[in-house]
């Protein structure tokens, strides 16, 4: 059982969750709150015995082992906690003033020596897992008229990893179409940052970090991982000291360059910086925080994501009500059970050069709305979704030559277009109230199921002419896009979304508690798919990840696939079809309509199931259920997550095998031979 004990006599905190523990202590010269442990199993006594890496003793070594990083005394690794007050002093000295437990909830309550800073660090723990919440509250506890403090940086924690243990970093980069890449690197010694300062998480790198000694593999080896929940600009610097000191992680929203404001009564809190240590190699790792995710991130957990056709790569910008119906009456057939019409369905938008902004259907190509649209497609048995980009207006567009000020500018620069596009300034409440509304009108007047919400342009020339602290807005505009998308979920408790940013530019946990799933990438080439799957897996469960069946050669690649193997790649995640369906042949229709049925078989196992990467292969385990997906050459694939001591039916062939002999030995893997060869396999206990 998660919790959280104290000991006042050493002023030692001790956090346990089912298998590991996290300690801290307030020093008693100076109120520091210092890390003290964070690994295997500790009782409180013996995290009391414990001695904290005390780096600022020297004036040769930098920031190490304390809870928040600040700037104070001999510190010089990077802080967590950056502050500038109106008499031109920075940083803070640490007083304690108390903490409160709840629980598995933890509040240690600190202030400046003599400034009117309070500062709170937030941890939570949980029964059914090994994440830590940490998160950081920053309160201006002076009376109206004082100054304001300036904060350039606020993280929401900074973590630490023995140094014994700190050899190497396991991180993602990527660009658009080739999103979450995973890297392991050596650790380097000094400071490393990873950062996105588009205003989205970002296609370039994820919020998170792994660190290990080197040695882990998905099966073995202790790893330390943390995640930000955050899908705005962010960052992330690792620190590892030459004295010998932990490798320290600070994290946090925002990014190097931007500061803003904190007034007289006003409270700030961070976004979550969450943090798991785990003895079972990074495969472990990852299926902690997919279980995470499931448990405590997503809104809807326990339901199953459908099967969805999108037309996206079918119509391009030709949408219309005959063309659309033509794919619905295609999609139904095959088995698909939720229809979206993609980008082109609305205002002027017969190209990205215009009509963003203006959502109200196109009167030539939707001559009586949608109405006659969503009432076929539900008349097949599908529900119903749409395209949407809220965030974002063409300069051609009615939205902005009414209201060419709620775009993000600054005075005297030119408004730089990206896809011929703008972002709208989320930060301000005239535009969130604006994009609520036509929302609401939407999915109210037609019972929308799904909406496919993307953003797919960075931020530039982020202004805010006019208002009082305009740097914030880097911050406002996310928190805008997440409580716009939470009141119209309550509005709509019947409405799913997927989030999208020109593909996987905000594939992370913080738009995943507000959404249901990911588009993790617009490229749908099944080989490439393969490395980003892989990389979006070491974080996310596959229940969120979207992976679609499109047409060969692929529109992104050029590459030619096999059928079968875009449906065994695709269903490692939410299956969803793409292709153009006027132009597959029957055969392929047929073959379709087989892989289709199959995947709602599999689909419990994969979306609900305990995921394992193998070499060249994915398993799933749920309950008495295995799914194997494989791709490459006839080989033996030795399984895991089975029983030794039971049997195991192949649901396709009636053949049985010894699970002692599946986790030692391995299964005979014999797809089709060609190029791409691949196999699904079903197992089932007997």
């Amino acid at each position: 059982m998660s919790q959280v004990s104290y000991a006042a006599s050493s002023r030692t905190f001790l956090l346990t969750t089912p298998s590991t523990s996290y300690a801290l202590r307030i020093a008693e010269d100076g109120d520091t709150p210092q890390h003290l442990h964070w690994g295997g199993p500790l009782t409180l006594d013996q995290a009391a015995t414990l001695t904290p890496y005390d780096g600022v003793t020297s004036s040769f070594a930098s920031t190490g082992g304390e809870e928040l990083a600040v700037e104070a005394g001999p510190r010089f690794g990077p802080p967590s906690l950056l502050v500038r007050y109106a008499n031109g002093a920075r940083g803070v000295e640490w007083v304690h003033e108390g903490h409160h437990i709840d629980g598995g909830r933890l509040d240690i309550r600190l202030r400046d020596r003599h400034h009117p800073l309070e500062i709170t660090l937030h941890y939570v723990v949980h029964d059914d897992s090994d994440v830590i919440e940490r998160s950081l509250s920053l309160h201006h506890g002076g009376k109206p008229g004082d100054d304001p403090v300036e904060v350039l940086r606020g993280d929401a924690a900074c973590w630490s990893v023995p140094a014994r243990s700190a050899e190497r970093l396991s991180h993602a980069v990527g660009d658009w179409s080739g999103e979450t890449q995973l890297r392991r690197t050596p650790a380097p010694y000094a400071e490393t940052t990873f950062t996105s300062r588009r205003g989205i998480s970002s296609h370039q790198a994820a919020p998170w970090l792994m660190v290990d000694a080197g040695d882990a593999d998905e099966v073995h080896g202790e790893v330390w991982s943390t995640v930000l929940a955050w899908s705005g600009s962010w960052r992330i610097t690792a620190h590892r000291d030459h004295t010998g000191g932990p490798l320290t992680v600070t994290g946090g929203s925002g990014h190097d360059g931007t500061t803003w404001h904190l007034s007289p009564g006003e409270t700030w809190r961070s976004p979550v910086f969450a943090g798991l240590f785990s003895t079972g190699g990074f495969g472990a790792t990852s299926r902690a925080w997919h279980a995470y995710t499931a448990t405590h991130v997503l809104p809807r957990p326990d339901e199953v994501r459908p099967i969805v056709y999108n037309g996206w790569e079918a119509a391009g910008w030709d949408v219309t009500l005959h063309g659309q119906t033509e794919l619905a009456a295609r999609a139904a057939d095959l088995g698909v059970e939720l229809f979206v019409v993609d980008d082109g369905w609305f205002g002027q938008r017969t190209s990205d050069a215009a009509g963003l902004g203006d959502w109200h259907p196109n009167p030539e190509r939707f001559p009586d709305g949608l109405t006659p649209l969503i009432d076929e497609v539900r008349t097949l048995g599908m529900r119903f979704g749409l395209w949407v980009e809220p965030e974002m207006t063409n300069p051609d567009s009615d939205l902005y030559r009414a209201h060419p000020d709620w775009v993000l500018h600054q005075p005297h620069r030119r408004r730089t277009e990206l896809r011929n596009q703008l972002v709208l300034n989320f930060a301000r409440p005239d535009v969130t109230d604006w994009a609520h509304e036509w929302l609401d009108r939407l999915v109210g007047d037609h019972a929308i199921d799904f909406l496919k919400w993307d953003m797919n342009r960075a931020f530039t020339e982020a202004g805010w002419p006019g208002a009082p602290d305009g740097e914030r807005l880097w911050e406002a505009h996310t928190r805008g896009v997440y409580a716009v998308i939470d009141r119209l979920r309550r509005d709509h408790p019947h409405l799913r979304i997927e989030g999208c940013s020109g593909g996987g530019g905000r594939a992370d946990l913080g738009m995943l508690a507000h959404t249901d799933q990911t588009w993790i990438s617009d490229n749908t080439d099944a080989v490439d798919r393969i490395a980003i799957q892989h990389g979006y897996s070491q974080i996310h469960p596959a229940r969120t990840m979207s992976a679609w069946v499109t047409d060969s050669p692929n529109p992104h690649t050029a590459r030619t696939t096999p059928l079968r193997f875009r449906f065994h790649i695709a269903m490692a995640g939410a299956l969803g079809i793409g292709g153009d369906l006027t132009r597959w042949s029957a055969d392929e229709l047929a073959e379709a309509r087989e892989q289709i049925a199959l995947y709602k078989d599999v689909r419990p196992v994969v979306q609900f199931g305990q995921q394992h990467r193998l070499p060249d292969a994915v398993q799933y385990v749920l309950d008495d259920r295995a799914v194997i997906i494989a791709w490459g050459p006839a080989r033996t694939l030795r399984l895991t997550g089975l029983d030794p001591a039971a049997r195991y039916e192949d649901q396709d062939t009636g053949a049985v095998h010894e699970g002692a002999v599946l986790l030692g030995h391995g299964l005979r893997l014999a797809p089709e031979k060609g190029d791409h060869p691949s196999v699904l396999m079903r197992l089932r206990r007997r």
